[in-house]
C-alpha cells in the first residue's frame, strides 16, 4: 500500500463471471476493482480509469490473455500483469515472461495468499518504476535548464571578452600603453583563451540540442574553411588537402564543421614543438554510401592506454597543451547523431591519424 494510503487498482479479466464474483467478494475489502468479461470490456476500463495491476485468465475464447497483454502493453504500458492459468500452457507462458508481457503466473484454482503475495510484490514494482519515471523526468528538465543556463551565460560572456580585446587592441595602435614586461600580452593570451573554451560550451551545446539538418555538402569547401580558420594557430603548419567527391555527399554541414574543427585543431595543437616539417593531411574520399575522412598529422601522438579514454569528457592526454578535454567528446557526439564512426591509430613521437566514416544521407528519390 501507498504512503497517502490509496488502495491498490486492479482489473479482473475473465469470461467466466463465477470467478470475477469469487474475487470481488474475496478482495473487494482491500483492493478497488474493476472487472471485465473480454478483453474489450477490459480495454475499455483502462482507457477510462487508472489501474496499477491487470489479472487475466490464459484461455478466454475472444483472446488469450498473452494476446491481450500484448496489446495492452503498448497503449498501457505501466499496469504490472498477472496471467491465471488452469492449463500447463508452458510454451506460451515462456514466450510471454521473455517478452516482458507478464510480471507472474499463477495456476487456477488461485490461491488467496498466493495472489495476494504477487498483488503486493507486482504493486512495489510498479510504484518503484513510477518514481523512477518521475524522478528520471526531473532530472531531464534539470538537464535542459542548466544546458539553457550554460548556453547563454557563455553567450552573454562573449560580449565583455570581446570589449577587453578591443580595448587591447586599440591600445596598440594608438601605442598609449607603455608595456615594458609584457602584461598586455599575457591578458590577450588570457582573454583568447577564455573565448575558445566558451567556443566550446557553444559548440558542445549545439551539437546535442539541435536537430539534424541535411544538405548536400562541399567538402572540400568545408575542409578549406576549417583550414583557413585554424591556420592562424600556427602558421609553420603545412596543410596537405586532397578531396575525391565524385557523388553527392549529403549530410549535417554544421556537425561536420565542428568534427572538422575540432580535429583540425588537435591536429595543430598537438605538434611537436621542435618538428622542423610539421604538417596536417586531409585526404576525403566520398562514394554513394559513405564518405571516408582520414586526418593525419606528425604531432606529440597518444600512448596506446590513452587512446580507449580520449573520447570521453574532460579527458586530456597531454597536459603541457591548455585545453579542456572536451573536443573529441564533441566530435563523437556529432558523429553519432549523424550516424558516422571513428577509429583513431598513433604512435608517440610519430603522429596520430583519425579515420571518419560519415554516412551519405542522399535522399532516395521515387524514381530510383
Amino acid at each position: 500500500m501507498s504512503a497517502n494510503n490509496k488502495k491498490i487498482s486492479i482489473l479482473y479479466i475473465d469470461d467466466e463471471e463465477d470467478n470475477l464474483l469469487s474475487f470481488k467478494a474475496t478482495f473487494r475489502r482491500n483492493y478497488d476493482i474493476f472487472t471485465a468479461t473480454s478483453s474489450a470490456q477490459g480495454l475499455n476500463i483502462l482507457n477510462n480509469n487508472t489501474v496499477h495491476i491487470i489479472i487475466a485468465d490464459q484461455r478466454m475464447p475472444q483472446s488469450t490473455g498473452v494476446e491481450f497483454f500484448d496489446i495492452v502493453r503498448t497503449a498501457h504500458p505501466d499496469p504490472m500483469r498477472i496471467l491465471l492459468t488452469g492449463y500447463t500452457d508452458v510454451e506460451a507462458i515462456i514466450d510471454a515472461i521473455n517478452k516482458g508481457q507478464i510480471f507472474r503466473y499463477i495456476k487456477k484454482p488461485w490461491d488467496k495468499l498466493e495472489l495476494q503475495t504477487s498483488i503486493k510484490n507486482a504493486y512495489e514494482v510498479y510504484t518503484t518504476r513510477q518514481n523512477l519515471k518521475i524522478k528520471i523526468e526531473e532530472l531531464q528538465r534539470t538537464n535542459d535548464e542548466l544546458n539553457r543556463f550554460v548556453y547563454s551565460t557563455s553567450h552573454d560572456l562573449r560580449s565583455p571578452l570581446a570589449s577587453v580585446m578591443g580595448v587591447l587592441n586599440l591600445a596598440k595602435m594608438e601605442g598609449s600603453v607603455k608595456d615594458p614586461n609584457g602584461y598586455m600580452g599575457m591578458i590577450e593570451s588570457c582573454v583568447n583563451k577564455m573565448d575558445f573554451f566558451i567556443i566550446k560550451v557553444i559548440e558542445y551545446y549545439k551539437s546535442v540540442r539541435v536537430d539534424e539538418a541535411y544538405e548536400i555538402v562541399d567538402l572540400k569547401k568545408l575542409a578549406t574553411d576549417s583550414i583557413d580558420l585554424i591556420r592562424m594557430q600556427n602558421r609553420s603548419i603545412i596543410f596537405d588537402l586532397q578531396v575525391n567527391q565524385p557523388e553527392e555527399f549529403w549530410s549535417d554541414a554544421f556537425r561536420l564543421s565542428v568534427i572538422l574543427n575540432n580535429l583540425i585543431s588537435n591536429a595543430v595543437k598537438y605538434q611537436k614543438p621542435d618538428e622542423c616539417n610539421p604538417f596536417v593531411k586531409l585526404v576525403i574520399d566520398v562514394n554513394q554510401q559513405e564518405a571516408n575522412i582520414l586526418i593525419e598529422d606528425n604531432g606529440v601522438g597518444i600512448i596506446e592506454d590513452h587512446l580507449n579514454n580520449i573520447f570521453k569528457m574532460f579527458f586530456r592526454s597531454n597536459f603541457t597543451v591548455t585545453g579542456l578535454g572536451i573536443g573529441l567528446y564533441i566530435v563523437k557526439e556529432a558523429l553519432t547523431r549523424i550516424g558516422g564512426d571513428i577509429s583513431v591509430a598513433s604512435t608517440p613521437g610519430v603522429g596520430t591519424s583519425f579515420l571518419l566514416k560519415v554516412p551519405n544521407m542522399k535522399p532516395v528519390r521515387e524514381s530510383e
